[in-house]
């Protein structure tokens, strides 16, 4: 967000100098040198009736409004009205500037304002005009120079176009921000044709993306302000614009279709402001970029750029912003950054740098911003970065920078912003820390800082709002210290401890009456909190108290709540009661032992999106009103002993995601009301006591992936008549441990498209079911909830913390299912795991299943199956978990790839098969031509094939990663893990030591 911030601040500082600029060499001379009474009558009259049609609109830019039109009158001299401009020879009006004054009025080709016919400069921006039918209005402004339209209304494109054509002598154009006008190829070609003395062309929002870049080739040679930022342009630049002799500024940013290279040679020396950033420039930095010696601010971050920083950069002496973040530069940051003495802002984050900080940086007296982050920095964090006498923020957070911090004699004062975060930084904080009095946001979060931090420390910094020391798991927080005031850190608004060694709740933090969000999860915090320690935290909104060892807390004293964790502490009694005035929108208080019943207070918080009460010892029926809180996204009851019918609940434009009622004594049927819930995404009712029969009405719902109904008395027939258009996005159905009977539906597996052609996990950027992602006020975004469900691996059941999108399977095991396989199956190309144990199917094991080439666990065991085992399974390279036991099987077990892994407990109970690895020796059989003559079929073990499909078998392996095992951790799921690990995070340096991982739940 501050990046943002500051790139429009740059951009807005540009259009007010490029204004200034080309109004202070207009020949036009300031109304104060013009004698009285010179304003000619028709032309008053004229600024008067236009006066008449226009009026004020409440917002029209982000800048305060300057209405001055209201201060024309008719007996005073329009050369003296504020925004005229006259000629102080003749008294004809030359400049209208109506910039900001927020006017609505709708320009045609009678408005008065084409009366001026002796005018050269308009600026009618930021205002919300019309334009209809000008094009035979233009003609009358032979002598108009400058004329802007930034922001400044609805526009007729076409026949803008065309009146801008008939303004010969334009030398300045602004349309930028004018969203919907589109140029066209032939528009633009006109334009540049038509205007030759054409020196400012500003179309930043306009849409060019008809627009062939080749036709920028005609751009008139004295062009010297050149800005397309977001105009959708695509295609390869053109070197030739990059040449042009007085070009100053060239901003092409945010044209993401837009590539090339910069030119080796030949570079414009006249450039002062070149922005390049987020479009698909690639290749290396040309050496000829040194030449570009009058350069002032450069920005290419975000593009494709590659190797080194030529040595060349040195002679820009002149820059003041560089920012070559989010690309793909490489080794050593050289010191040539050293030499720009009159650098402010530095931005090399997201590269691949390495090494260390060069200590030519010091030289940057004037550096007000850098940030090196996201890259591989060694060694240890300059001391003497705090030094900078001109720095107020400084970013090195993920890197690989290690050691403590020196002490600092001299720090710099005016420093704001500090982040260090996801380092190896050892030892304590240094306590020069505490004299940075102007410091605004510091995150130390992932280190290896040790020590205690007392309210002396943290009484300095009056003007700290966000600090964040998380994940540091030696650092301590004390209320020890000299008594705290009632203007103890005033401005904090953010404090973030998770996962440090905090022992006792701050107390002192009720003094920070302006605190807003503070999260202290997974400490050593025991036993209760009472009314008086947070008695003080009226303006406490965020509350995040989860993996801690408490036993009570008072949330009634809290009055302006609106997210609550408490999740995983030892809470006894009934739920905690909330003040009703409190504005609750997410409330976490799972793994307790809390009894009772939900209080129909609960009910009241009409703004309430999550619910989460699950794995306590709740009771009694589940309440209906819950039902009226129609923006609930998450209701997660799971684990409790909940009683009764699942409520119909009353529904009321509801939205609905995950509705967990897992693991209660439930009983009755589905209420039919759920049909309505449009939005549902997860429904899980697993292990009650439901009895009902399969509900396929519930494939209306459009959303809907995750379906379990486990352990329950669900009874009758699977229909094998759904239309096709049921259940499209379903990933995970779980219907085990019922009372289902009769055929495996066939058709209904043809439905399923969800397990189809998904795109697999070495392609795609993982991503969640429950990616319920919100923003807090201070900007920063966070996953509000993370779905879970349990599935069933060696015959164990075992929770899934996230589910990713990929990950799909299918339960029907321990029903009664009878008949053959369909072949069907085969065709849910992206199943995961496949489980239809423990029921009464037979025939044979369908050689259709060789196309379901993602397969990491397939369980057909205890049923009637007979036959051959498929050779063709031997093609499912990633299956890293068979269960065939008894059945019926016979003859050989193939052998290759992933079957030379698989145990004797994959086929006991099959009496008739033999082969590796049961000691039963096969009758020998003519050679496989898989195999050399001379192998010994029994015995081979291809150890490429078995690393194949335990290193490969990618979901199930991060998926797990996120698994909470009740019989312990599968060496090969652990090993799964760890690779995959490994390849996102990666070593800073093959011979660093890997970084420090999350400390651990001390409870898990």
């Amino acid at each position: 967000m501050g990046r943002l911030i500051w790139f429009s601040q740059i951009l807005c500082l540009s259009f007010m100098l490029l204004q200034f600029r080309v109004q202070s060499s207009s020949p036009s001379q300031s109304s104060l040198d013009s004698p009285a009474h010179l304003c000619r009558p028709e032309e008053r009259s004229a600024l008067l009736d236009f006066k008449s049609t226009a009026n004020l609109v409440d917002f029209c830019s982000l800048f305060p409004p300057r209405p001055i039109i209201q201060t024309w009158n008719e007996g005073s001299d329009c050369c003296l009205w504020e925004g005229i401009t006259c000629d102080k020879r003749n008294g004809h009006v030359t400049g209208l500037d109506l910039s900001n004054n927020c006017l609505e009025a709708n320009l045609t080709t009678n408005s008065s304002l084409f009366r001026l016919e002796k005018l050269q400069s308009l600026n009618l921006a930021y205002n919300n005009f019309s334009y209809h039918n000008l094009s035979f209005g233009f003609d009358r402004w032979k002598s108009l120079t400058y004329l802007n339209l930034l922001s400044s209304g609805y526009m007729d494109g076409s026949l803008l176009f065309d009146g801008i054509f008939l303004l010969p002598k334009l030398v300045s154009l602004d349309l930028s921000y004018n969203y919907g006008l589109l140029l066209d190829n032939t528009k633009f070609q006109m334009l540049v044709h038509n205007l030759i003395e054409l020196r400012f062309l500003i179309l930043d929002f306009v849409d060019m993306s008809l627009v062939a870049p080749s036709s920028l080739l005609n751009l008139t040679s004295s062009l010297e302000y050149l800005s397309f930022r977001r105009c959708n342009l695509q295609g390869n630049f053109p070197n030739q614009v990059f040449q042009l002799p007085s070009l100053q500024l060239l901003d092409l940013s945010y044209n993401f279709g837009l590539g090339g290279n910069l030119p080796e040679s030949n570079l414009s020396s006249t450039l002062e402001y070149l922005n390049l950033a987020n479009t698909n420039f690639s290749g290396e930095l040309p050496y000829s970029i040194g030449n570009l010696k009058l350069l002032k601010k450069l920005h290419l971050s975000s593009c494709q750029i590659y190797g080194l920083i030529p040595r060349s950069l040195a002679n820009l002496t002149e820059i003041a912003q560089l920012d070559f973040s989010s690309n793909h530069l490489q080794g050593q940051i050289p010191d040539v950054f050293g030499k720009m003495h009159k650098l402010t802002d530095l931005s090399l984050d997201a590269n691949n740098f390495d090494g260390e900080i060069p200590a030519s940086i010091f030289n940057l007296t004037h550096l007000t911003f850098l940030s090196l982050s996201s890259n591989k920095l060694l060694g240890r964090v300059p001391s003497w970065l705090f030094s900078l006498p001109s720095l107020s923020y400084l970013d090195l957070q993920n890197n690989c920078l290690t050691g403590p911090i020196d002490h600092v004699e001299m720090p710099n004062l005016i420093l704001q912003e500090v982040y260090l975060s996801n380092n190896e930084i050892s030892g304590s904080i240094p306590s020069f820390f505490f004299d940075l009095v102007h410091l605004t946001r510091v995150h130390l979060s992932s280190n290896n800082l040790i020590g205690t931090i007392t309210t002396d420390m943290l009484s300095k910094l009056v003007d700290l709002w966000d600090l964040d020391l998380s994940n540091n798991s030696l650092l301590s927080l004390s209320n020890n210290g000299t008594a705290v005031n009632n203007s103890f850190l005033p401005s904090l608004l953010s404090l973030t401890l998770s996962s440090c060694n905090v022992h006792k709740f701050p107390t002192f933090l009720r003094k920070a009456e302006n605190l807003q969000q503070l999260d202290i999860s997974k400490n050593n915090i025991s036993g209760q909190i009472h009314k008086w320690e947070i008695e003080g935290m009226s303006s406490l909104q965020y509350l995040d108290l989860s993996y801690n060892f408490l036993t009570g807390i008072d949330l009634f004293a809290f009055k302006n709540l609106i997210s609550v964790d408490l999740s995983s502490n030892l809470l006894q009694g009934s739920l905690p009661i909330l003040s009703t005035a409190q504005d609750v929108s997410r409330l976490f208080i799972s793994g307790n032992n809390l009894t009772g019943e939900i209080p129909s207070s609960y009910c009241n918080f009409t703004s309430l999106e999550v619910l989460v009460l699950a794995n306590n010892r709740l009771g009694g029926k589940i309440p209906e009103c819950l039902g009226n809180l129609s923006y609930l996204l998450i209701l997660d009851l799971r684990m409790n002993k909940f009683l009764g019918r699942i409520p119909n609940f009353i529904v009321n434009d509801s939205f609905l995601l995950t509705l967990s009622l897992n693991g209660n004594q439930l009983e009755g049927i589905l209420p039919r009301s759920l049909v309505n819930y449009k939005w549902l995404e997860i429904l899980d009712v697993g292990n009650n006591n439901l009895n009902d029969t399969f509900p396929h009405w519930l494939g209306v719902l459009p959303l809907l992936k995750v379906l379990i109904l486990r352990s329950n008395q669900f009874h009758g027939a699977i229909s094998n008549s759904m239309p096709a258009s049921y259940f499209l996005q379903l990933r995970i159905i779980d219907v085990a441990q019922n009372d289902f009977m009769g055929l495996l539906p066939n058709n209904y597996f043809k439905i399923l498209k969800g397990m189809r052609d998904v795109v697999p996990a070495d392609k795609v950027k993982l991503e969640y079911i429950d990616d319920h992602t919100r923003c807090l006020r201070d900007g920063r975004c966070r996953n509000i909830y993370e779905d879970s469900v349990k599935v069933v691996m060696k015959g164990s059941e075992r929770e899934l913390v996230r589910i990713l999108k990929i990950f799909t399977t299918i339960d029907f095991s321990a029903n009664q299912f009878q008949g053959p396989i369909p072949d069907e199956l085969g065709e849910l190309n992206s199943l995961l795991l496949l489980n239809l144990s423990h029921n009464s199917l037979n025939g044979q094991i369908p050689s259709s299943l060789e196309k379901l080439a993602e397969l990491e666990s397939l369980d057909l065991s205890s049923n009637k199956l007979e036959g051959r085992i498929p050779e063709q399974l031997t093609k499912l390279t990633f299956l890293s978990v068979l269960n065939l036991s008894h059945n019926e099987l016979v003859g050989h077990i193939p052998e290759g790839k992933q079957f030379n892994t698989f145990s004797n407990d994959s086929y006991i109970g099959n009496s008739r098969l033999c082969g590796f690895p049961l000691t039963k020796k096969c009758i020998p059989r003519p050679p496989s031509p898989q195999f050399d003559e001379e192998d010994d079929s029994t015995t081979v073990f291809e150890w490429k094939f078995a690393l194949a499909g335990y290193g490969c078998g990618l979901v199930l392996g991060l998926s797990l990663g996120y698994i909470v095992f009740t019989t312990g951790k599968p060496w090969w799921v652990v090993k799964k893990v760890e690779k995959y690990q490994q390849k996102l995070v990666g070593m800073c340096n093959q011979s660093h030591k890997q970084r420090k991982t999350q400390k651990p739940n001390q409870r898990s």
